[in-house]
């Protein structure tokens, strides 16, 4: 049993840059949701990801397909982002050691150390209290729009 510690950032830059496919669980149509920010960002050009929301409550979100379980889902995503409570992580980290995933992956403000151990102990990459799309923008130098990016590269206040 290996213990499981947060992977550094060029862990997690490895992690998505080596991802192909995401399944979003708990993904949203509500725009008001993170999960549906995050989703309209993966979604968007500057991402290259096959997206596959997970809702048992879902059709459709943002005109992608949303499938009611990790089980129903077409493939075996690489990631599994997870947009829930951390009461119900556990589930979901042993439902994505039985597709196959190779990343357990729970959203910003979401932690639970269980599901983290179990990924680890499958082999799978565990990441926690961290946003998909916070870091793939910062990895790929996007950060902007919501005010993250100011463009001044200084620590001098502005005259």
């Amino acid at each position: 049993m290996t213990t499981w510690t947060p992977p550094s950032a060029v862990a997690r830059k490895k992690i998505l840059d080596s991802t192909r496919s995401i399944a979003l669980v708990g993904a949203s149509s509500n725009p008001a949701r993170a999960s549906n920010f995050v989703l309209t960002y993966l979604a968007s050009s500057t991402c290259d990801y096959e997206l596959y929301p997970v809702n048992p409550r879902e059709t459709e979100i943002n005109g992608i397909t949303c499938y009611p379980s990790l089980e129903e889902l077409p493939v075996v995503p690489d990631l599994v982002d997870v947009f829930r409570r951390p009461e119900d992580c556990v589930g979901v980290a042993h439902d994505a050691i039985a597709i196959g995933s190779k990343t357990l992956w729970l959203q910003l403000g979401i932690e639970n150390d269980e599901s983290m151990q179990l990924a680890t102990d499958a082999g799978m990459n565990a990441v926690q209290n961290r946003c998909t799309k916070i870091e793939h923008a910062r990895f790929a130098g996007g950060l902007h729009l919501a005010g993250f990016d100011t463009g001044v590269i200084s620590s001098r206040r502005a005259s």
